[in-house]
């Protein structure tokens, strides 16, 4: 049994940071203990090849959703990262930092230095921007290069023409002062290959005497005395693997993720009384909140079929993928160095007047029956739209007392009415969009949901047809004053009630963001590796209203 100073339990968007974060001390120890195995996977790091690790469980978790009411009773696809980097080494590459208002509320819920002031110098501090961006909000010599698209395509090219015709303007940078408007996106790639966490944090200090990997580790609890964690016990190898154990002798930091870490926290007998004696697990102490809170984005896509232009559909089928195969070898360009989404558009849906409450995207591809990972062969373009900020909450919970077991995940999409509102005010502008007169050269029809699909209601029931996640899930652990009855990590990211135990991943946001959520889950872990060594947080910036 090993003791270190810090233990860091998953490598992934937040993990890798806190690793190369806390181990710039010398004088400490640091142990980062990864379910999964190393990122060499060769479509990891490919940004193309987020199609192939979609399904993939040598370097994905491929947990699956409960069905619900308004998804049909489909149990839908949840891919999470299971290797060095985590889900910033399988997800979609964009970086979409979110609205001022939305930090700024969780401010307002008592989460003292945690409005958006507060919060910018650590997205500077994370994110190397090449490109357009004022200075004063945006980062030029972090880790993560964030670099704009540098590919065009006519299909996008009309649909943001058709978006500015519609009256929402251009807007060179989303992540800057202000997030209204339509562009091609930023994304975490740099000369045509994947920026990782683990490529752009922990790789380079991996040779550091002070910090120790252990890939292949399944942590199973988090062991305490008292009210005080102390170490964490773990399984090497998997499922019929080596027990093993290692101490902390100053904090445990759970940075596992929005399903995985309250999944760990129940399993260790942290979480709700009741939840807890229903599986046969010994409450160590309750906290009504964990697993509870669970936020996600909830995206319809409408499909058309396209004539008069070549799509990513036919460019990755037979001898054309295979050229576009050599391009990407020889140059690391063509549509393998792409991203799946290529422009996005940030607007309102009616619902809301003081800042936009729909995010909507635009790719000219197209997926069988709407299942992502699967590309048509016929030439094709897909809109998808989704609620910024959804009220609808769900839940994560341990399914056994078995560690291996995947967690239940109910993300309860549209329970709330306020959604479904918005939700139909975002699918009529995206097919407003896609059949705008600047894609109407292009548009041969539009195959999904077709034009007899025109009620509200009709609407919706596509919407429970084949809508997906956009892969954002928060919450879990959420942060808040002790007042809170459901919060679990206090200002600190401190686990209430528990001394040496912080969770620091997207699972402490106590809101959803309008966003992607892997460029704030990176801050969050700057943020949280200067709480965890006791340092002042860096000053914040000084905004007008």
């Amino acid at each position: 049994m090993q003791t270190f100073d810090y233990i860091i339990v998953g490598a992934g968007s937040a993990g890798c940071i806190l690793a190369n974060r806390l181990s710039e001390d010398p004088s400490v120890s640091v142990c980062l203990l990864e379910a999964g195995g190393n990122d060499t996977h060769p479509y990891v790091h490919v940004p193309a090849g987020f199609i192939k690790t979609f399904y993939d469980a040598s370097v994905n978790w491929n947990y699956d959703m409960e069905p619900s009411e308004w998804t049909g009773g489909r149990r839908i696809h949840a891919p999470r990262g299971k290797t060095l980097g985590g889900s910033s080494s399988i997800n979609g590459h964009i970086y979409n930092r979110g609205q001022r208002f939305d930090f700024d509320t969780w401010g307002q819920f008592g989460n003292r230095g945690w409005s958006y002031g507060d919060l910018v110098p650590y997205f500077q501090r994370n994110e190397k921007r090449i490109g357009d961006g004022e200075d004063t909000l945006r980062g030029r010599d972090g880790n993560v290069e964030v670099t704009d698209l540098g590919w065009s395509h006519p299909l996008c090219d009309a649909f943001i023409e058709g978006a500015v015709q519609h009256g929402i303007p251009r807007n060179p940078d989303y992540n800057g002062a202000r997030q209204d408007g339509v562009s091609y996106v930023q994304r975490t790639v740099k000369n045509g290959r994947r920026v990782s966490t683990s490529t752009a944090y922990l790789k380079p200090v991996m040779s550091r005497r002070n910090l120790t990997v252990i890939t292949r580790a399944h942590t199973s609890e988090i062991i305490l005395e008292g009210k005080k964690a102390v170490g964490v016990r773990y399984t090497k190898g998997g499922r019929g693997g080596s027990p093993a154990e290692v101490r902390a002798g100053r904090e445990v930091i759970v940075s596992s993720g929005t399903y995985n870490s309250p999944m760990l926290l129940q399993l260790s007998g942290i979480g709700p009384g009741d939840v807890l004696r229903d599986l046969g697990i010994e409450v160590r102490h309750e906290l009504k909140g964990v697993g509870e809170n669970l936020r996600d984005h909830y995206a319809p896509r409408f499909a058309g079929r396209v004539k008069n232009a070549e799509t990513i559909n036919e460019m990755t089928h037979g001898v054309k993928l295979a050229r576009e195969a050599l391009k990407y070898m020889f140059t690391r360009k063509g549509v393998l160095s792409l991203s799946p989404t290529l422009v996005y558009l940030f607007w309102h849906s009616g619902e809301s007047a003081e800042t936009s409450d729909i995010q909507i995207s635009f790719t000219p591809a197209s997926y069988n029956e709407g299942i992502q990972g699967q590309l048509e062969k016929e030439p094709g373009m897909t809109v998808a739209s989704w609620q910024q900020r959804p009220n609808s909450k769900g839940f994560v919970r341990a399914r056994s007392s078995d560690p291996f077991d995947k967690p239940i995940i109910q993300p309860n999409y549209l329970a709330e009415e306020s959604d479904r509102r918005t939700l139909v005010g975002a699918m009529k502008l995206a097919r407003k969009l896609m059949h705008s007169e600047p894609l109407q050269p292009y548009l041969a029809y539009e195959a999904y949901p077709g034009p007899n699909v025109q009620t509200d209601d009709e609407l919706l029931a596509a919407a429970k047809e084949r809508g997906t996640t956009t892969f954002h899930p928060a919450g879990t652990s959420k942060m808040g004053p002790a007042s809170d009855p459901t919060a679990v990590v206090d200002d600190q990211l401190r686990v209430h009630g528990i001394d040496g135990l912080r969770v620091i991943d997207a699972s402490i946001m106590p809101t959803m963001l309008s966003a992607n959520l892997n460029a704030a889950t990176m801050m969050i872990a700057e943020k949280g590796a200067d709480m965890v060594r006791g340092r002042e947080a860096l000053e914040g910036l000084r905004l007008e209203d």
